[in-house]
């Protein structure tokens, strides 16, 4: 299989990482999180004049046409810098459930608006109850006349407190956790009886608990249909999440590396102790065993079969959530007291790794999905 990069992709790769190695180095980042926001909107205007934000959307929407592995490059890059914006939320997740369900006139209406930077998505699934199961959903929605009225809450919305569109499931039909009756609605975020509460993550960035009572939202795909679309909007996040990990892998072994050579205890920089120099390449070997596995998770997103999509999409999850533990936790351990200041970039990189662990099923709730295939 050739892995080599076309010229596309490569200068997709070259003008983002530009773009970001001149304004995100780590001072500037914790600039961009006292934003109203919480992050750059002079850098989402740039992205956009980019056309990183329609990277993923057809070209009769105004976008690129762009795949998962176009995708994959971008978020590997934002993983570098530990980038703020909203671009897992509005252009992988809500993006894609848009690009799946979507009518030709919702297509039309929505996405060239999110290609240009004047609309941001989010997409509102889980719920607090739910842990890690997709289809624990207790938010209703019921028709009455010709509107579909929405009650319930959604937690742990992905830049839900900034998002202009809202993508909400909710059960339309069966009990609680029936894997059939879910439906996806488009919500406006100003809507009457909506209520959002943003906040930071431990890892810098943002999300909302998002509250609905008997909220008008239009249906995205058919009713009772919904299922499939989650699935795959949070296996598009998964794969471009594991992208991201890499990215964040890349800089702390890096960094790691360079504070082994100048660090110096007891008349030598420490890197000349043998047990460092071990610990360092089994850093760069966890790290190249995770970016197989990211690579192999993008290859999968467009993947139709549902079952190996699935599987391979969970092999990923556990695979890069594995090696990003190990990595980050080893430059954590090997920077000492520093490495747990706030101050100093290694410990954030540790949170956002940490934060993909465990967001969409941590690697125990997916090795438990892949030994229950198997048994």
């Amino acid at each position: 299989m050739d892995f080599e990069l076309s010229e596309y992709q490569r200068l997709l790769k070259d003008s983002i990482s530009r773009l970001l190695s001149d304004n995100y180095s780590f001072a500037a980042r914790r600039g961009y999180m006292q934003e109203a926001n919480g992050w750059s909107g002079k850098l989402w205007d740039q992205y956009a004049e980019l056309g990183l934000l329609g990277l993923p959307i057809d070209e009769k929407y105004g976008g690129f046409g762009g795949g998962p592995v176009d995708v994959m490059l971008v978020m590997e890059e934002f993983g570098k810098v530990l980038a703020l914006e909203p671009f897992l939320a509005s252009i992988v997740l809500g993006t894609t459930a848009v690009t799946l369900a979507g009518s030709e006139s919702q297509k039309s209406m929505i996405l060239p608006a999110v290609a240009a930077g004047q609309t941001k998505l989010a997409f509102a699934h889980g719920e607090q109850q739910a842990r890690h199961d997709v289809t624990d959903v207790t938010t209703t929605a019921r028709k009455e006349g010709n509107a579909w009225l929405i009650t319930g809450s959604k937690s742990l919305v992905l830049h839900g407190d900034c998002a202009d569109k809202l993508i909400v499931s909710a059960r339309t039909s069966g009990s609680q956790r029936d894997a059939g009756g879910l439906s996806l609605f488009i919500v406006d975020a100003t809507a009457a009886g909506l209520v959002r509460r943003g906040y930071a993550l431990r890892d810098g960035s943002r999300a909302a608990e998002i509250a609905l009572t008997n909220v008008r939202g239009e249906p995205l795909g058919a009713v009772d249909g919904g299922l499939p679309v989650i699935e795959r909007v949070i296996q598009a996040g998964i794969a471009a999440m594991a992208a991201e990990a890499i990215g964040c892998m890349e800089t702390t072994s890096a960094m790691t590396l360079d504070y082994l050579k100048t660090r110096q205890q007891f008349g030598k920089a420490i890197g000349q102790n043998q047990v460092m120099q071990h610990k360092a390449a089994d850093m760069l070997i966890s790290m190249e065993q995770g970016r197989s596995m990211c690579m192999l998770a993008a290859m999968m997103v467009d993947e139709q079969d549902a079952e190996e999509r699935a599987h391979n999409i969970s092999l990923a999850k556990v695979g890069v959530g594995q090696a990003g533990r190990a990595v980050t936790q080893s430059a954590v351990q090997m920077h000492g007291g520093i490495g747990m200041t706030e101050e100093y970039a290694v410990g954030h990189y540790f949170r956002r790794v940490m934060t993909f662990e465990h967001l969409w099923g941590d690697s125990a709730w997916h090795l438990g999905a892949l030994a229950a295939k198997i048994t």
